[in-house]
């Protein structure tokens, strides 16, 4: 079996346990695909959790969850060095923390402080982490997947623009429709009859890790055309000159996206070519991913923002008015 049909695979479980959000596990995907982290938000029980949980149990990957709380410490993530008696009178060993895993979900990244959530920077972004002067490597297939809930500011401490743009997409997860919802109430009945019951069906093989670096290897050799790379970077130029495409537009944004905003478009634009069975990158798919890369990466001014306008609104509008290669 080839990477795409190993990935299709995975996709295929994420999709029985995760009901009518087809889009969040391409999304999920993408970052596994891309190498890079994710954050992901929407309200309670729109299962944030039980996607980044349904692709650790299908992928053969070890996965560890952190719950923030106000008091959370670093070392309770990175680790820490602990004192061990010997014969020779005693050394310190290194004690991993729940950082060292494969797939590590960061439940409501917003509820520590910012020591802890600087904690996560050096793993994140240099795959690494320092204790003690000493630093220890993360393992080749690394991820954090953080989730936020946006409609409680109590004990929250918002995340720094600098910690934000780490994240390779911010992925909004909304409620689903009716039918779904139906859909979802019947899976949840029925797993509840199987646990009751103690009759548990054996769970297939996991999907190899090695399927994901071959995957990777592959999006390595999607084609992207240098009319593409001036798409990319002419959207990234639109967020930090709107006033050379409308008035309006340049009275929404204060501040522009980082070059990380290209870097994201590029490997996300190619994953998602990958995905769809194609060796180079056309507009669709740039235009696909935009949000989930912009989102997070631009700051609305406060006449935006006083006139209800959110950063889809701005990038849809930014898609308009780029033209197309």
């Amino acid at each position: 079996m080839n990477a795409l049909n190993q990935i299709n695979d995975l996709k295929a479980r994420m999709g029985q346990s995760i009901i009518g959000q087809v889009e969040v596990i391409d999304r999920l995907l993408i970052g596994l695909l891309a190498n890079g982290n994710l954050l992901i938000e929407g309200l309670p029980g729109l299962a944030k959790t039980r996607a980044v949980k349904a692709m650790a149990r299908n992928l053969d990957a070890r996965f560890s969850r952190i719950q923030f709380t106000p008091d959370l410490l670093p070392s309770d993530v990175t680790g820490t060095e602990v004192f061990q008696q010997t014969s020779d009178g005693g050394t310190f060993r290194f004690d991993p923390g729940p950082i060292f895993a494969n797939i590590v979900l960061a439940d409501e990244i917003n509820r520590a402080p910012a020591k802890v959530q600087a904690a996560l920077l050096e793993a994140m972004e240099e795959r690494q982490v320092t204790v003690s002067g000493t630093t220890h490597k993360m393992e080749p297939l690394f991820i954090v997947m953080a989730t936020q809930n946006p409609i409680e500011q109590e004990g929250t401490y918002p995340l720094p623009e600098a910690q934000m743009d780490r994240f390779l997409m911010h992925v909004q997860i909304s409620y689903p429709p009716v039918e779904d919802e139906v859909e979802v109430i019947r899976l949840v009945r029925s797993e509840e009859i199987v646990a009751g019951s103690g009759m548990f069906k054996k769970p297939q093989p996991p999907i190899p890790q090695d399927a994901v670096f071959q995957a990777r290897s592959e999006i390595g050799q999607v084609h992207v055309s240098e009319a593409m790379e001036r798409y990319m970077a002419d959207l990234v130029q639109a967020t930090r000159t709107p006033e050379k495409y409308s008035e309006e537009l340049a009275s929404w944004i204060e501040i522009g996206a980082s070059p990380r905003a290209s870097l994201a478009l590029d490997k996300c634009g190619r994953a998602h070519a990958w995905m769809k069975e194609r060796d180079y990158v056309d507009p669709a798919d740039i235009r696909s991913i935009a949000h989930d890369v912009f989102r997070h990466r631009i700051t609305l001014s406060f006449e935006a923002q006083g006139s209800a306008k959110t950063p889809d609104d701005v990038i849809t509008e930014i898609l308009r008015l780029v033209a197309l290669p």
